[in-house]
């Protein structure tokens, strides 16, 4: 189905893949691949790819089988994807807001005790005070 000879590729004017066959190699990379556009499940198959590089003519061949399947909508995998990720967003918002409201309820309760501790020091000092300034009198 296609040749490529003195620097130059040659696609055979007969086949299934006459007129969606590209070459894409480099003979300098020893790269020999050639595309194919608009593969269909019919275009399934095992092929035979067979490098003679003249004078020599004794080459190995190699076989390369190609599975075409076919291809899923896009859209069903975008409202999946769509789906999964909104909850997942959901569920971090969820976790983040409890542990934001712990957080600020455990502050909030360090600085009322603070506070309160503040208050009944202020009161044992006062109390000692007016005790000892009773006892002078």
């Amino acid at each position: 189905i296609f040749h490529y000879a003195k620097g130059q590729p040659y696609i055979d004017d007969v086949g299934s893949f006459k007129e969606r066959m590209e070459w894409a190699g480099n003979p300098r990379r020893r790269d020999g691949s050639i595309v194919i556009h608009s593969l269909e499940p019919s275009d399934n198959g095992t092929f035979t790819c067979d490098v003679k590089n003249p004078p020599d003519i004794v080459g190995k061949s190699s076989q390369v089988t190609l599975y075409v399947l076919e291809k899923v909508p896009t859209r069903y995998g975008v409202v999946l994807g769509s789906v999964i990720g909104g909850v997942l967003l959901l569920v971090a918002v969820l976790v983040a807001l409890v542990y934001v409201t712990r957080y600020c309820w455990l502050r909030r309760q360090a600085v009322l005790q603070r506070r309160l501790s503040a208050m009944e020091k202020g009161k044992l000092q006062r109390s000692g005070k007016d005790g000892s300034k009773r006892s002078r009198q």
